[in-house]
């Protein structure tokens, strides 16, 4: 069994807030796409802590605290892994699909990351848009476990805006199956 932290981006307000598109917030997508995941996880016997337990749940008070807050809440836990989840944006309202993002290239993280875009594609239909490197992110660089940070879809894509909003199980469901596909318990 494996302890796995689920980092439901964003708060419900500011601070960290997260973007907005098609009518939708980031924030309540990635909360309910959140406590689906930690359902399918535990069902398949593994532990989980959710870093937002209600959509209510507000961390910290900037920005910095808000992910600070999630970071040393899955350190002190002692998470074996850490999965965030985030809904990607862009200008260009076209942009479709899931991607990941990790500290360094090589490591468990990436294996992890892959694994989940992976099962995501299969899962949704969405392009698998790949892992890229972002040393910068402070949620993957200051965990003590392997971290991903996922953007399931894009909110400013009508498509998969509605996608995650209609059909959160989907996109719990690729991110479940591609975590228990790393652990190989399926």
């Amino acid at each position: 069994m494996a302890r796995i932290y689920i980092d439901q981006g964003h708060n419900p307000q500011n601070p960290n807030a997260g973007a907005e598109g098609n009518g939708y917030r980031e924030q309540d997508l990635v909360y309910e796409i959140g406590v689906e995941t930690a359902a399918l996880l535990r069902a398949a016997g593994q532990e989980v802590r959710l870093s937002r337990p209600t959509p209510e749940t507000q961390l910290g008070t900037s920005n910095a605290s808000s992910l600070a807050a999630r970071v040393n809440d899955a350190n002190s836990w002692g998470a074996d892994y850490f999965v965030s989840l985030h809904a990607n944006a862009s200008d260009i309202t076209q942009a479709s699909g899931s991607e990941a993002y990790v500290f360094r290239r090589g490591g468990e993280a990436e294996a992890l990351a892959e694994s989940i875009l992976r099962e995501l594609s299969a899962v949704t239909g969405l392009q698998n848009r790949g892992v890229f490197v972002r040393p910068t992110l402070y949620v993957l660089r200051r965990t003590r476990m392997p971290a991903t940070l996922i953007e399931l879809g894009f909110i400013t894509n009508p498509g998969d805006a509605a996608l995650m909003a209609d059909a959160p199980f989907l996109f719990a469901t690729g991110v479940a199956n591609g975590i228990l596909d790393y652990l190989g318990v399926i």
